[in-house]
């Protein structure tokens, strides 16, 4: 039987809609490349957030340490290829985030929560790399209860095709469904490619794009390389072409029914959201305000910023 993997497009030369290179910014000596938002683009579908880690080696003694911060309007996905990360919140949760495990946090109305890095890993050393990446909610969903779910490895669907195989992080693609629940239609994936093989995109979804975690890959006459986000035309049937071993991230879904206003960590259809989310923050009212801490790390926070 065809794998879904394994059906071949002709690309059309103007396949592609924008090209993003990410820049890059240095969190004491770990670099973290932001392609999502861009002066070019704000969204894919409703991905607002596209944050790549590392690669980075940290020494013995020396971790993350992200103080427990708020966030609206959105839901967070943390996917690790290396590495590990500590997630604490305010609805009490406590988990490890390993290596091909999906972290899915709704912040609906407002949720906290922490990244840190365990103690015994601290100790030890050790490297960091992976994504992570904001999915706006629709306006209809923007004031949800908060909410939480992981899913270990084995719990993600995997398509398999001659030479490629694709992990499904979240959403539907080539007739997989991932187990997250979702308030909007999208999809996310991590897909390696063998030299030589190509891929076909998904057509259901307006809005795709193609992130190019490393090796080369072609589309249509044009070469690309590690580190360059790729946002298609919709509609058109494409293929990649793997020109030597690559490693993809597909992404994309619907548009939602308009342009977001961000700042900060806050995400939101309205600018009187943010700034009641703002005030809210800023009063560290934690008993009966919009944010509380999280139970299991509630002795420091990130303040809110001047700008």
């Amino acid at each position: 039987m065809m794998s879904p993997l394994d059906t071949q497009h002709r690309n059309p030369e103007d396949a592609l809609d924008t090209l993003i290179v990410p820049r890059a910014r240095d969190l004491g000596g770990f670099h973290v490349r932001r392609a999502l938002p861009s002066a070019r683009r704000q969204m894919v579908g409703p991905f607002i957030f596209l944050d790549q880690m590392g690669p980075a080696q940290f020494d013995p003694g020396h971790g993350i340490d992200v103080r427990p911060h708020p966030h609206i309007g959105l839901s967070t996905v943390t996917y690790l290829y290396q590495g590990s990360i500590l997630h604490a919140d305010s609805l009490g949760t406590v988990q490890d985030i390993n290596p091909g495990e999906v972290n899915w946090m709704t912040a609906g109305r407002g949720i906290t929560h922490s990244e840190r890095t365990r103690p015994a890993l601290r100790d030890s050393g050790f490297a960091l790399s992976g994504f992570q990446t904001w999915v706006a909610l629709p306006e209809q969903h923007e004031d949800m209860a908060p909410d939480f779910e992981h899913h270990k490895r084995q719990a993600l669907p995997l398509i398999e095709g001659e030479g490629k195989q694709v992990r499904l992080i979240l959403g539907e693609l080539y007739g997989a469904r991932a187990p997250a629940k979702l308030s909007s239609p999208l999809f996310y994936a991590d897909a390696d490619i063998g030299a030589g093989q190509s891929l076909p995109l998904d057509q259901r979804h307006m809005d795709r794009a193609v992130f190019v975690v490393s090796g080369t890959i072609t589309l249509g006459k044009d070469t690309f390389e590690s580190g360059q986000l790729l946002v298609l035309r919709p509609g058109d049937a494409l293929s990649l072409t793997a020109t030597r071993d690559a490693r993809v991230l597909l992404l994309g879904g619907d548009p939602l029914e308009g342009p977001r206003h961000i700042w900060w960590n806050f995400v939101s259809s309205s600018l009187e959201k943010l700034e009641h989310a703002k005030h809210q923050w800023q009063q560290e009212d934690w008993e009966q305000g919009q944010f509380t801490l999280p139970p299991s790390d509630n002795a420091e926070h990130i303040a809110l910023p001047a700008n």
